[in-house]
């Protein structure tokens, strides 16, 4: 594929979408590609490009929509904080989707992780967050038991784990070691954020500390890139001469 098909490509895609009220449901991709005089295959990754910046939402088995314009949600990753938090700086409001609460055993992966023995009791809880009914994230916290009960989960949480935590006062937190990646959207979390399979989202796991450094949560969250931006402020390092 030549780049130059391809920009071309998206830059009359683009000026397709932005000529067209939010909600437009577009053409389907067979016949949008043979409109725009390419394969599935490159109108495919275009969209994908599109999607991730925010432009379209693709509703798995209805089709693809003209997204509506939202403030992006911007934030250096310096300091751990809710998405709550985060929007209400950026001046979005956001709203957690159904609870889902489970109480489980630890395999050895997650006893690992939260350096438990394997067969102890977890509370895990996932939830959707949305922004004007359009699903940007999925998170997935996992706590032990006699950190966080399900009982305390259902008496008025509003989705983050860490403000409950922060707001409880106890056990006292010190930091979170996070691991960022971009991956592809597995089945499950692809239906919970009505995309495609594979789609591209920010992935974001991170143990959090208290300050006798026990792992109390091993969080995922997964976010529409975009909806979201994140950005680190480093130092300099001296220069060796």
């Amino acid at each position: 594929m030549s780049q130059y098909p391809f920009r071309r490509l998206q830059t009359e895609l683009a000026e397709m979408i932005n000529k067209l009220p939010p909600e437009t449901r577009l053409p389907s991709e067979p016949l949008l590609a043979k409109q725009m005089g390419v394969s599935r295959a490159t109108l495919r990754e275009a969209m994908r490009s599109f999607e991730g910046r925010g432009m379209i939402r693709r509703r798995q088995g209805v089709g693809t929509f003209v997204a509506a314009k939202v403030p992006v949600i911007e934030t250096g990753l310096e300091v751990l904080e809710s998405i709550g938090t985060i929007a209400q700086r950026s001046g979005l409001t956001v709203r957690m989707g159904e609870l889902q609460i489970q109480q489980i055993k630890a395999d050895a992966e997650l006893a690992g992780l939260l350096s438990l023995e394997a067969g102890t009791d977890l509370t895990q809880v996932g939830r959707i967050i949305y922004t004007d009914n359009r699903p940007i994230a999925y998170l997935l916290d996992t706590l032990p038991l006699d950190v966080l009960t399900m009982d305390e989960l259902r008496a008025g949480f509003t989705g983050s784990v860490l403000d409950l935590l922060l707001t409880r006062g106890v056990p006292k937190l010190i930091q979170s070691r996070t691991e960022i990646k971009a991956i592809g959207a597995t089945p499950e979390v692809a239906h919970a954020l009505q995309i495609q399979r594979d789609d591209v989202l920010l992935y974001l796991a991170a143990q959090l500390y208290t300050v006798d450094s026990r792992v109390i949560d091993y969080s995922i969250s997964y976010f529409l890139p975009g909806y979201f931006r994140f950005h680190v402020v480093r130092r300099v390092g001296n220069h060796v001469t």
